[in-house]
């Protein structure tokens, strides 16, 4: 079944093209989730409302623009929205001051997999902001828009991110050293 078809048969409730939908989809949306989340559970519970919500709004789907950026749209938002019911994001004081910083990765040695750990274990705002930004390519007036902040926090967060990843990507040469 081409994609339109499927569409459309989600749009008319069928079941059959929803799970097919599910199969064809649920791999690279739940590498999305994977990243805004603690851990693998809570991906899958991230990958599950997002699916809920996908199935509700895929009438709202006007064929115009990319099927796939419309979903990884609502799954990002989806994430996002528990996150702040949830309370997640709490404000921090701004600091415009601070001066973005590369994370050099070159030297360190680290496998990909240790460093996708470590963006997990970021808290949750940081996570959030580094991810829309360095992964997503999100501008820090539109994080600030989906967090409910300021331009000035999403770019103090990202800045905190950045520091927290520089000093375990540090720790970790000196431990392979």
């Amino acid at each position: 079944m081409d994609l339109e078809e499927l569409i459309h048969n989600c749009q008319k409730g069928n079941r059959q093209a929803q799970s097919e939908l599910y199969q064809r989809y649920s791999g690279i949306l739940f590498g999305m989730c994977l990243k805004y989340s603690r851990n693998k559970t809570e991906a899958e519970d991230n990958l599950h409302d997002s699916f809920m919500t996908i199935f509700d709004k895929v009438d709202q789907f006007s064929f115009k623009g990319s099927f796939e950026g419309w979903i990884k749209r609502i799954t990002v938002n989806t994430v996002l929205q528990k996150y702040r019911k949830d309370q997640y994001l709490n404000l921090v004081s701004e600091n415009t001051e601070e001066e973005e910083e590369e994370v050099d990765t070159e030297d360190a040695d680290i496998s990909l997999s240790t460093l996708l750990g470590y963006i997990q274990e970021l808290p949750h705002k940081y996570r959030l902001t580094f991810n829309l930004y360095v992964l997503d390519g999100y501008s820090h007036k539109e994080i600030g828009e989906m967090l409910g902040t300021s331009t000035g926090t999403s770019k103090s967060n990202l800045a905190r991110a950045k520091a927290i990843l520089r000093d375990k990507i540090e720790k970790t040469k000196i431990n392979i050293a």
